[in-house]
């Protein structure tokens, strides 16, 4: 089944259906349809999915949808030109430029914490490219899964664009398969046997993992602000998120009057109950709220702590002074658990986040420009947000990805049609100026050899024009 959907695939992407604009940007504008048509059904699959509030839909995904799809749909004739590239002084009259194309039948494995964004988004950068891409949606928000497969053939081509329900044996049998590209977004687990795979075809892989992203929280910083943007990103989702907030590195000193903001904010944003706001969601199945619960054992949580195992409900939760090598610290927790591990100044947490894996985020918040600066130059992380979480992500204009073992790869905006598309090189020659070529061919002597070297022939155009040299060859 899957063999014969990948090889369908395959099949029209050689006609070159997939290759005119007009026909890429029908298709763009087919998908946003979609998602306006059908924004309650994807509200209602995400409710049963995951408890997703019906405001947060738009907000936590279908939005940036849409402005990825406004983007390509205006900007597609400019990414897809031929890009020219500057001119050495033996090619000043030739043609010298890269020329995007599309890799081929691309594969793209969604996350289930958002999976309308993370399955549809490098979906518009692969339409955009002119690939054909087979989809395959996590088994794990299943509601959405197949609301996806029933509602994207209405909507786009289905040779080119088919989606692939099912769990661990029909994507490792899609993994077998031959692509010209694969993007995974999920744990780093499945993600090394994603590029085992991918390596026994040569594929690239586009990895959007996670990681455990830190914030740290300066002793100066306005508290009140800051503990409303960090709760805001660490308890939406019930905390799934990949580039959540995963804990806190404050001083001592300001442990108390953190845990105390974020108190405030919780009561400000779920009220007293939680478990009976409309605004806060659940965990997606059993065993990921066993494995949150695991987490937690062990210790008393400053914040929080309640859960109830039938509804998979975990309440907000804070937990201070956390060894640095807990169990709590060894993963990423990957839901609403906020540990705060206490630090003694900021080159004590600069040392504590360098020391560890590259995470996809770092959070600094602090009104000290030189904290800021040093955060930024001493360490490392896939992207960083000052004085807030998340917001890069929103910014298609900037790529987002990971670094190490956080992922490999990026996308956002024009990032994912580079993503999708081989730059290929090309030089356009005419057949003229014949005697320029002469010191290249054989016999040689040591007169060919000294032309071959004159420092001009490598020189980059800098509108400097050397016409003796050409004359003399």
């Amino acid at each position: 089944m899957e063999m014969q959907v990948v090889q369908r695939a395959r099949e029209t992407f050689l006609t070159r259906r997939s290759r005119p604009l007009e026909f890429r940007v029908q298709q763009l504008k087919s998908l946003q349809r979609m998602i306006t048509d059908r924004q309650g059904e994807i509200a209602t699959a995400l409710k049963q999915d995951i408890n997703r509030s019906q405001y947060d839909t738009p907000l936590l995904e279908l939005i940036g949808l849409e402005n990825e799809i406004s983007l390509a749909v205006s900007k597609l004739a400019q990414w897809d030109a031929p890009r020219p590239v500057e001119k050495s002084l033996l090619t000043i009259s030739d043609q010298v430029y890269i020329q995007p194309e599309p890799l081929g039948v691309v594969l793209i494995i969604g996350a289930w914490n958002y999976p309308w964004a993370l399955t549809l988004q490098p979906l518009v950068g692969a339409i955009a490219a002119g690939n054909a891409a087979v989809v395959k949606p996590s088994e794990l928000s299943e509601y959405s899964a197949s609301l996806l497969k029933a509602l994207l053939p209405r909507y786009l081509d289905q040779e080119l664009y088919p989606v692939v329900c099912g769990g661990v044996s029909e994507t490792q049998e899609l993994l077998r398969q031959r692509f010209d590209h694969i993007f995974y977004t999920g744990n780093s687990t499945v993600g090394k046997l994603v590029m085992e795979a991918a390596a026994r075809h040569l594929t690239p892989v586009t990895l959007e993992l996670g990681g455990k992203s830190p914030c740290y929280i300066d002793k100066d910083v306005d508290l009140r602000v800051a503990c409303r943007r960090i709760t805001w990103g660490k308890f939406v989702n019930c905390g799934q998120t990949c580039i959540a907030p995963d804990y806190i590195l404050c001083e001592p000193s300001i442990q108390n009057r953190v845990v105390e903001g974020i108190r405030q904010t919780l009561l400000e944003f779920y009220g007293p109950d939680p478990k009976s706001s409309p605004d806060y969601g659940r965990i997606i199945n059993q065993r990921h709220f066993n494995r949150v619960m695991a987490l937690l054992d062990g210790y008393t949580a400053a914040l929080g702590g309640q859960s109830d195992s039938s509804q998979r409900y975990i309440a907000p939760t804070v937990v201070k002074d956390v060894p640095p090598y807990a169990r709590l610290m060894q993963e990423e927790i990957f839901g609403p658990l906020l540990p705060i591990v206490t630090i003694s100044d900021v080159d004590d947490a600069i040392h504590f986040i360098s020391e560890r894996e590259k995470p996809l985020a770092i959070y600094v918040f602090s009104s000290n420009k030189k904290v800021i600066k040093r955060m930024l130059a001493e360490t490392t992380s896939g992207g960083v947000t000052v004085n807030d979480v998340m917001m890069h992500y929103t910014l298609n204009s900037l790529p987002f990805g990971g670094v190490g073992q956080s992922g490999t790869g990026r996308y956002h905006g024009k990032h994912t049609f580079d993503q999708f598309s081989h730059h290929r090189a090309c030089l356009v020659k005419s057949l003229g100026m014949e005697r320029v070529n002469m010191p290249r061919y054989p016999p040689q002597n040591h007169q060919k050899a000294r032309r071959v070297r004159f420092p001009a022939s490598s020189l980059m155009i800098t509108g400097i024009f050397l016409p003796g040299f050409l004359r003399k060859a």
